[in-house]
């Protein structure tokens, strides 16, 4: 399983800061896992797919096209402001 991690706002959207997510045949890339992610929760992969959300798989930046695998961590990022 796949581990999928949502920080600051994303987490409240998902109700959790984390899921494990199994990535069946053919759901091989970030774009894949957002529309597993919709079949449960449109709203949340609604939000996953707006250009200021980031993704990083295995601690390195992804775009939705990336590949990957059940042995993944694949967390989302929204943007972040300071002072």
């Amino acid at each position: 399983m796949a581990r999928v991690l949502f920080f600051g706002k994303l987490g409240d959207l998902a109700g959790g800061r984390a899921r494990d997510i199994s990535l069946g045949a053919q759901d091989k890339t970030v774009s894949a896992l957002v529309d597993v992610i919709a079949e449960e929760d449109s709203v949340l992969a609604e939000t996953l797919k707006e250009i200021s959300i980031r993704c990083v798989v295995n601690e390195e930046m992804a775009g939705l096209a990336t590949a990957i695998s059940n042995d993944d961590e694949i967390a989302f990022l929204p943007p972040v402001s300071g002072g």
